[in-house]
């Protein structure tokens, strides 16, 4: 019979921003499963992108960098009740799990290729690799961590400006560790992994999400707290302006006039992700801090809804994956396109065929859609959750 144990307790603006964050997921990958897959609906193109294409991709850039911090925060809070060999062993289990979750679940749902001829190291893996390497360092001081990641997160551009190798083994580290941008890498004949994440500079948001976990103790006190995270978030907002207006470090790709006002707007805030710019995360980290620091008191049924998703995020996030994936496959499928002619030329992804797609419209009906019928199984999952100890739910 499961055990059953009193409510845990739940920092409530932390699961809120992280419920909205997954539900601008789901929009992020409705977009990559049901929209047109033609160059000139590349949201990132200013040469053909409109104002409403670009916003549906630029609010899910939020994702990846407050999931990654958030990890960090939730990190330090599961060692408030631990010790630090035990929240060191802990955090490198949990990172080999997700690891290993990526590679056999997410490569699935992406691929459908049940012989794993294309491995996809993606947010999972990469969110698994910064968590092992917190573990390693989980018994240095707080302020070395917090230097740490400082250094990673404001200084990791600078690559930008280096010769760095174009072949061999240290060309191949490079790439994992710091400028990964899609990269693929053979291991075999007919197997090779896509790697979409850099780890480096991701550890560096996560090493100081944890350190930002501090904050969230029960006797700190709350207004220091909002106006530590409210101030940090003005600052690295304003960060991002003044770098990107200067246009000479924090971004490789700087941004141009273009045609109009909008599209110059467009530019001004294409930042890259892969690997992530200081100016995108500062672009993206900044707003979000802010808002953690105004929603600690906020409570409503909207906030509520939030929290539901916010709970859950590994549940989630794969049971989101896999319902849109299944919806993607009925709909190419009932277009009247044979499996043998569903994969695109040149694409490794089995079921993604070229010429399938639908207008932004029906991407959002779709996205809908799927966070509705996901609200009852999380608000389930979180319950049970919250209610039991099994050892595997620190997993799940």
């Amino acid at each position: 019979m499961d055990q059953v144990k009193p409510l845990k307790y739940r920092i409530h603006s932390i699961d809120i921003v992280r419920g909205v964050i997954m539900l601008i997921m789901a929009l992020d990958h409705c977009r990559d499963f049901f929209h047109f897959r033609e160059p000139q609906f590349n949201p990132t193109n200013m040469a053909t992108t409109t104002v409403f294409l670009f916003f549906t991709r630029w609010i899910t850039h939020f994702c990846a960098p407050v999931f990654v911090f958030l990890s960090g925060t939730s990190a330090y809070l599961s060692g408030i009740k631990r010790s630090k060999s035990e929240l060191s062993a802990f955090l490198i289990k949990r990172g080999i799990w997700l690891i290993l979750a990526d590679i056999i679940l997410f490569s699935f749902m992406m691929t459908f290729n049940p012989l794993y001829n294309v491995l996809v190291f993606g947010i999972l893996s990469m969110i698994g690799s910064c968590m092992i390497i917190l573990g390693l360092l989980i018994r240095a001081p707080l302020s070395v961590i917090g230097i740490i990641g400082g250094v990673i997160f404001f200084g990791h551009d600078l690559i930008d400006f280096m010769q760095l190798p174009q072949t061999g083994i240290a060309n191949v580290l490079l790439k994992l560790f710091f400028t990964c941008k899609g990269t693929v890498l053979p291991i075999g004949s007919n197997h090779f992994i896509l790697d979409l994440y850099a780890i480096i500079p991701w550890t560096g948001v996560m090493l100081i999400g944890y350190v930002f976990g501090s904050l969230y103790q029960s006797t700190y006190d709350a207004q220091r707290r909002r106006k530590i995270l409210l101030i940090t978030g003005i600052s690295l907002t304003i960060l991002f302006v003044l770098l990107r207006f200067i246009n000479v470090y924090g971004d490789p790709a700087p941004w141009s006039v273009q045609r109009n006002f909008a599209h110059t707007l467009l530019s001004f805030l294409n930042t890259s992700k892969y690997p992530p710019s200081l100016l995108f995360l500062c672009m993206t980290l900044g707003p979000v801090l802010i808002l953690l620091s105004f929603i600690e008191k906020v409570q409503n049924r909207l906030t509520a809804v939030f929290m539901v998703y916010g709970n859950v995020p590994f549940f989630y996030f794969f049971l989101h994956l896999y319902l849109i994936r299944a919806i993607n496959i009925i709909l190419i499928l009932a277009s009247g396109l044979s499996l043998d002619k569903s994969k695109s030329p040149g694409f490794p992804f089995m079921l993604q065929p070229a010429t399938f797609g639908y207008p932004l419209w029906v991407v959002y009906l779709i996205w809908v859609i799927v966070i509705v019928a996901l609200y009852l199984p999380c608000k389930w999952y979180a319950n049970y959750k919250r209610t039991h100890q099994q050892w595997w739910l620190s997993y799940l």
